[in-house]
């Protein structure tokens, strides 16, 4: 129960205790403000809603900290990304500030700051207020706060860029003007639509030629600047095994035969895993520029293949197992697009399923008008 007392100075007490027996007191100028106040620890306890005060006197700076030693499953390169944004971009702002204190238009001002003053990358606002929101959101459930701050914020809009989809003679350009140790990995890339860090951290074991499959267990992460492997995926749906058409099971057979001695199918020279950077400096840049398709990143071969196998008639289902897309969803986000183009094939393939089923139809059964009458 809370109990209302006049002070001296005219001002109202309102007492109450926290739902785990803490004694409390907040004081008020107006008695119908003290009322109101007592009227809602009454019900918010009987909800179970109660938010104490003091608890949100935290500096966000030493809650963030709680909560990211909290997140226990996080990828090694996704902590030390989430980490770099809050010292750059949110800290700065908020870290001294109590959790309480923080309200929507505070967000709302920062993010024009990121934004305007800044001028940072909208993907890049977008992504540190995505971590400034996850971590309110924990206040919420801590009972920090009653509700966050982050809600119905404007966002700097991203803009759509046109994704670059090679077609297959363009993968063979590319193929030729490649270093032969990583012409077979321009195939990969295209035709089966690995990611890069699944590219490099794919291991012979991981590869079945009698079965011609290949499995996607593993990648190469980058964290603290330098790349390591790891056994795991991006997602659980990442983890995948893709059927591999039989040219390219004899091209990996022959790369084999001819790579370094390595556990990985595309080592660096020394028979370790590849570095990103080197390799494009040394190889993809130099491929791309002779192959006239300047500019060219290794992930457009995964959009490659995406088209390639759309275009092929693949269902969208289908493309988002072999992609390792969490679910359907993303597919379409990412190349929806290119599935209208497969209007006028289907369009066709009715008017033909059509005029077969009428010319069967006619043909097996006699149609008697009835005869006219004379007028």
């Amino acid at each position: 129960m809370a109990s209302i007392t006049k002070q001296g100075n005219g001002r109202f007490k309102v007492r109450y205790r926290t739902p785990d027996g803490k004694d409390r007191a907040k004081r008020f100028d107006l008695k119908r403000d003290a009322l109101d106040f007592a009227a809602s620890v009454r019900t918010d306890k009987a909800r179970g809603l109660f938010v104490d005060p003091r608890d949100g006197r935290t500096a966000f700076a030493e809650y963030a900290g709680q909560v990211m030693r909290s997140r226990l499953k996080l990828r090694p390169s996704t902590r030390v990304r989430d980490e770099s944004y809050l010292k750059n971009y949110i800290m700065p702002a908020f870290g001294k500030t109590p959790v309480a204190r923080i309200e929507k238009k505070d967000v709302q001002s920062w993010v024009r700051t990121l934004s305007e003053d800044r001028g940072l990358a909208p993907r890049t606002v977008r992504e540190a207020y995505r971590i400034l929101g996850g971590i309110m959101r924990e206040a919420v459930e801590d009972r920090l706060i009653v509700e966050s701050p982050c809600r119905r914020v404007g966002l700097p809009r991203v803009e759509s860029y046109e994704r670059r989809f090679l077609t297959a003679e363009q993968v063979e350009t590319l193929m030729i003007a490649m270093d032969a140790r990583y012409q077979a990995l321009v195939y990969v890339g295209a035709y089966l639509g690995l990611r890069w860090g699944e590219l490099g951290g794919l291991k012979r074991q991981h590869l079945n030629m009698l079965k011609r499959h290949l499995t996607v267990v593993g990648s190469l992460e980058r964290a603290g600047g330098r790349y390591r492997y790891v056994e795991e995926t991006k997602t659980t749906s990442a983890r995948r095994t893709i059927l591999i058409p039989a040219f390219l099971v004899d091209l990996l057979a022959r790369h084999l035969s001819e790579a370094p001695e390595s556990e990985y199918v595309f080592p660096s020279r020394d028979g370790g895993h590849l570095d990103y950077g080197n390799f494009l400096k040394r190889y993809w840049h130099p491929a791309v520029q002779r192959a006239g398709l300047t500019p060219l990143t290794p992930h457009e071969l995964r959009h490659t293949a995406a088209a390639l196998m759309i275009d092929q008639g693949a269902n969208p289902v289908t493309v988002q197992r072999r992609l390792g897309h969490k679910d359907v969803t993303t597919t379409l986000q990412l190349y929806g697009h290119r599935f209208p183009e497969q209007d006028d094939l289907l369009t066709g393939r009715l008017e033909e399923l059509y005029r077969a089923a009428r010319v069967q139809t006619v043909s097996s059964e006699v149609v008697e008008l009835p005869a006219q009458s004379a007028t």
